[in-house]
């Protein structure tokens, strides 16, 4: 029994080296599976809100923003927030939409028009918020009276 023991060989370097190669390839393959399914739930197939341009009306104090939806669904806009620092941002009441439907197609656009008391040449941050997808966040100055 000693004597069959000594006679065994083990596996040879060639099988060694491909079985290491298919263990490697398969950890590839489960990698990037992994990878594309966390990419695609990140970057989204939801709403991507972005600001294409702001204007402002002195004599209706009124705030014009148009928004673009680069997303891939459909979304609608739930709330939209002005204020004159990132942290200190305050929900606006007074705000109608075009469509008035709130919904913002995909690679579409949105005409958000704010009534707001605001300051020549003062910068005011912005958060248009929609019910799914991430945030549109920017600021602007306003201009001089």
């Amino acid at each position: 029994m000693f004597k069959m023991l000594k006679s065994r060989k083990g596996i040879s370097p060639i099988l060694a080296t491909l079985l290491l190669i298919v263990i490697a390839v398969a950890a590839i393959v489960v990698t990037y599976a992994w990878v594309i399914t966390f990419t695609v739930n990140v970057t989204g197939q939801d709403v991507q809100l972005r600001e294409i341009t702001t204007s402002w009306n002195s004599t209706a104090n009124t705030i014009t923003i148009y928004l673009t939806n680069q997303g891939t669904s459909d979304g609608k806009i739930d709330s939209v927030y002005i204020g004159t620092s990132s942290t200190n941002l305050n929900l606006q009441s007074s705000v109608t939409y075009d469509p008035a439907s709130k919904i913002i197609t995909s690679h579409g656009t949105i005409k958000v028009v704010v009534t707001y008391t605001w300051t020549a040449n003062t910068e005011y941050y912005f958060k248009i918020h929609p019910e799914a997808g991430a945030d549109c966040e920017f600021h602007k100055t306003s201009p001089a009276s």
